[in-house]
């Protein structure tokens, strides 16, 4: 295409495996583009199966922000807010367009709409929910979650272990709710230029077929022998960032149980569902682009649709 772009870019936003890699590369083969990856998971070095890194992809189109931290690091959203706008800048300078693609939303909304002062991990916190979990149950701690932040806990599920620690160690490390964290945000102002779309679907069916297919190649292709891999590491365990990823937790959490692999995959196939369900509430809540803004929705298994889709959203970016 050689209409003239305007300066800005475009972000793709979807539930996992609804096929935003595959849409970010047909972009790539029409205008200059540099993507920045939105995903929480592919920010690890030495995991590369269960996180679906796009490894031809990258050899063809540059990519970034992938493989920039090791399995024992966290990476909070507001690392990937400040690494992003570095990002974008720098693309612009190379006269590239930025394509934003993931399905992290905390990282998109930390990008678009400024940076929550949430505390970070602490280790010893995490470790006294575990252990009152543990003696408990997570029900029980989703109870004592509603009675001090009725707002987290309307948002999540009574066995979302991990939301509902996270949303404890908050409360415990700074005395204030999560909402009460976002609200003092401040929203950024340089996406007044770009492009927004939003793949959303609601064929579960669909959606849940492809997520199912996805993981049994996983599997085949050695998801298994890389956790047993990363487990072999006495540098984690099962606090660490990388091992509380969906699939990763549960077929770690299958090495230390001897739990069979085909009830490992079922809980990691179920986990990863859950996931997809949270990504899509996220999406429809509104709360994940710039205030204001409409995204371009479109369904991932629509195919004309998607066959249409990488044309219409540079011509969208086109200057007047």
């Amino acid at each position: 295409m050689t209409e003239s772009l305007r300066p800005g870019g475009i972000a793709i936003a979807g539930p996992t495996a609804s096929g935003k890699s595959a849409l970010a590369m047909r972009i790539a083969e029409l205008i200059p583009v540099e993507i920045i990856s939105v995903d929480s998971a592919q920010v690890y070095r030495g995991m590369d199966i269960g996180t679906a890194k796009p490894t031809r992809e990258r050899a063809r189109v540059p990519h970034h922000l992938i493989d920039i931290r090791d399995p024992e690091q966290g990476y909070s959203a507001g690392e990937f807010s400040v690494d992003a706008l570095r990002l974008i800048e720098q693309i612009h300078s190379r006269g590239a367009m930025p394509l934003l693609v993931g399905g992290t939303m905390l990282y998109f909304r930390a990008l678009f709409h400024g940076i929550a002062d949430l505390p970070v991990a602490n280790a010893e916190v995490r470790a006294a929910i575990d252990a009152r979990a543990a003696k408990s149950g997570w029900p029980a701690l989703h109870t004592e979650l509603a009675l001090r932040d009725p707002a987290a806990a309307a948002r999540i599920h009574p066995h979302d272990a991990q939301r509902i620690q996270r949303a404890l160690e908050v409360l415990e490390l700074s005395g204030r709710t999560l909402d009460e964290h976002w609200q003092a945000q401040q929203p950024m102002s340089v996406f007044g230029d770009w492009n927004f779309c939003s793949l959303e679907s609601d064929n579960r069916e669909l959606l849940h077929r492809r997520i199912a297919q996805r993981l049994d190649a996983m599997l085949t292709s050695g998801f298994a022998d890389e956790v047993s891999q990363l487990l072999a590491r006495d540098t984690l365990d099962e606090h660490s960032p990388a091992l509380r990823l969906v699939g990763y937790r549960q077929l770690a959490a299958a090495f230390r149980t001897g739990e069979s692999p085909g009830d490992s995959a079922a809980r990691a196939l179920y986990a990863t569902r859950q996931l997809a369900k949270r990504q899509l509430t996220w999406l429809r809540s509104g709360k994940v682009f710039p205030a204001g803004v409409r995204p371009l929705k479109v369904d991932p298994f629509d195919l004309p649709t998607m066959e249409r889709l990488p044309r219409a959203l540079i011509k969208a970016m086109a200057s007047p």
